[in-house]
């Protein structure tokens, strides 16, 4: 992953760890399943209580896979409403186009950061190079609840590029960490947020171990993208598809396996406390307002796919 690597000795240091330790609640394991056009994703928060995951509503872990030629796969225009999506890519490309203007090109540590807000349509779909000739591809995309007061927004869009996020390393460089909204130990990602939140991608070499202060209002959860280790100070086995639940404390302990590389997403937030009622694209606080965003959306109240907009290439 090149371009969103550094050398951590270059990097500010987290400062050494104090308060209480978190411990892990619960690890649970990500089942199968096919996104969008037939894309396979891990389910990360799959049989985790709402209350546990709140501000997040879901998590898809897409590949790693490599794709052969010609099967690369995404999603064709679709609408939202309530929430925010956040797209990351690891490896690979996505193109990225919605119905308010925003969109762009997201590959090898970029985030594209939707607010859908009051209602949006949008498509994600691998370039027609990467299509043909196949490749390496990598990413997660995230469902960030919104508050009711900002479920009806204007929707907005934010291009966040690799060499955006905050950069740092652990006190013995053993691990890099990548702020890409909120903060820790100071260190402010670049991501704009409707409530306090944090997320982060975090590398630990093999053998090394990383205790991250996190902030005591918020909830904490890690998933494991790729490699094999633990969590907490009871050394939870851990590791790719695998997702971390903690309990209550100050610093957040994880540690790589002696012959593995540990890629891990860090997040957490401040609760938002409010009844979530869910149904496909939409995210709302009752039945009635989910009744209407799909009545809204099937009036077109939701935008029109933009003349000459992206289409998936399909050879």
């Amino acid at each position: 992953m090149p371009a969103i690597s550094a050398d951590p000795t270059t990097l500010p240091h987290l400062e050494p760890a104090v308060g209480a330790p978190r411990p892990v609640r619960a690890v649970t394991t990500a089942p199968e399943g096919l996104e969008g056009e037939g894309f396979p994703v891990r389910r990360a928060f799959a049989g985790v209580p709402m209350a546990e995951l709140d501000p997040f509503i879901m998590m898809d872990q897409m590949g790693p896979i490599v794709w052969p030629p010609m099967q690369a796969k995404g999603t064709d225009w679709h609408p939202h409403r309530g929430f925010e999506t956040v797209t990351y890519i690891i490896d690979g490309t996505f193109l990225h186009q919605d119905s308010h203007g925003g969109g762009g090109v997201i590959e090898n540590g970029a985030t594209q950061w939707m607010t859908a807000g009051s209602g949006i349509l949008h498509i994600e779909t691998p370039p027609e190079e990467l299509v043909r000739s196949g490749g390496l591809f990598h990413g997660f995309q995230l469902w960030v609840n919104l508050p009711s007061r900002s479920k009806m927004l204007s929707p907005a869009y934010q291009n966040l590029e690799a060499e955006d996020v905050a950069l740092l390393a652990s006190s013995d460089d053993g691990a890099l960490i990548r702020v890409i909204a909120g903060e820790i130990d100071g260190h402010k990602g670049p991501g704009s947020t409707h409530t306090p939140i944090t997320i982060a991608h975090v590398t630990v070499a093999p053998g090394a171990r990383v205790e991250l202060p996190w902030n005591a209002q918020f909830n904490a959860l890690a998933y494991g993208l790729e490699g094999v280790g633990s969590v907490g100070v009871e050394s939870a086995p851990f590791g790719q598809g695998r997702l971390a639940v903690f309990g209550a404390g100050d610093t957040v302990v994880l540690q790589a396996s002696p012959d593995s590389t540990l890629e891990v997403v860090f997040l957490g937030g401040e609760p938002i406390g409010e009844p979530v009622v869910n149904q496909g694209p939409f995210v709302m606080n009752t039945r009635e307002e989910l009744i209407a965003a799909f009545e809204d959306f099937q009036a077109g109240r939701m935008g029109s796919v933009p003349a000459g907009g992206l289409r998936p290439f399909r050879g």
